[in-house]
């Protein structure tokens, strides 16, 4: 097969190796400054990488901000239109968390776009990765160890059922925030603290550490008021992200965000989970499952 990867991190570089391994040929575009493997083709433009494709691969995530390509290692900003309008007509475009806007531009140019971060499989080997991206980025950030300190975790999906119990492991009190009933049931059936939202003032005046994982804005400029003088907060929601930053920095609170962190501290098994996801859709295609 011939994959065409454009955009992306260092997850993409790897993925370009696992692909060549297995036989496949690769075409890359928008990632000039990537370490590529020997025999991936470089292309300089999207119409080159693509004629001719299989499958066109798109980073996760698939768009960055202002809807531009997510490619950290090009030097200037691309466009997925760029992709989609070099593509024939039917052709399969493989990228992770898909935009409604992304979903617009392939309609208008007639590819088929599938989301491999949307597998299950991907999502729970995914969070795996984050998980331990961030607790490399709280060890990098805190000067003190980390057994000992209080955190807070908002949001109860995949990341923090990863990354509560890895906290839990290394001294951590941690507690989950959910404005689910079930799942703060569900977390203070393992044992963690799960405050109900009028609990959480006072849980938060003693954090060391908060976590966003949720989507949406949760720790608002009221919220933050809540924390501690030198409390860290670690936002790992997607852009725009869970956090009032604005009224973070008005407060003079230590805030970070950290994306991509799979692709940062573990891009080779990062890479091999989109690859397994992406053999799923072929295979999905091949059988007429859509």
């Amino acid at each position: 097969m011939i994959f065409a990867l454009c955009g992306g991190d260092a997850r993409t570089a790897r993925l370009a190796e696992l692909l060549l391994s297995d036989g496949s040929s690769v075409r890359a575009w928008a990632l000039e400054d990537a370490p590529l493997p020997r025999g991936a083709r470089r292309c300089d433009t999207a119409a080159e990488c693509c004629a001719g494709a299989d499958c066109a691969v798109l980073p996760l995530p698939a768009a960055a901000k202002r809807g531009f390509l997510y490619a950290p290692m090009s030097p200037g900003p691309r466009c997925p239109g760029e992709v989609f309008g070099s593509l024939a007509p039917g052709s399969l475009v493989c990228a992770g968390g898909v935009t409604a806007e992304m979903r617009g531009l392939a309609s208008a140019a007639g590819v088929r776009l599938r989301d491999y971060a949307a597998d299950d499989g991907f999502r729970a080997a995914n969070s795996l990765a984050t998980a331990e991206g961030a607790l490399a980025v709280l060890l990098r950030e805190t000067e003190d160890v980390l057994c000992g300190k209080r955190a807070v975790i908002f949001g109860a999906g995949r990341i923090t059922a990863a990354l509560a119990p890895r906290l839990r492991a290394l001294g951590v009190d941690c507690a989950v925030c959910s404005r689910s009933r079930s799942k703060r049931a569900w977390y203070a059936a393992q044992g963690f603290a799960a405050p109900s939202p009028p609990e959480l003032p006072e849980t938060l005046s003693r954090a060391d550490i908060a976590v966003n994982t949720a989507p949406g804005l949760v720790l608002t400029a009221a919220r933050l008021t809540e924390l501690p003088a030198g409390a860290l907060v670690l936002d790992l929601a997607s852009a725009p992200g869970g956090v009032d930053f604005e009224a973070a920095r008005a407060f003079g609170i230590r805030c970070l965000t950290a994306p991509g962190l799979p692709g940062k501290y573990s891009p080779r098994s990062a890479a091999v989970f989109v690859k397994d996801a992406i053999y799923a859709i072929l295979e999905d295609e091949r059988l007429g499952k859509n």
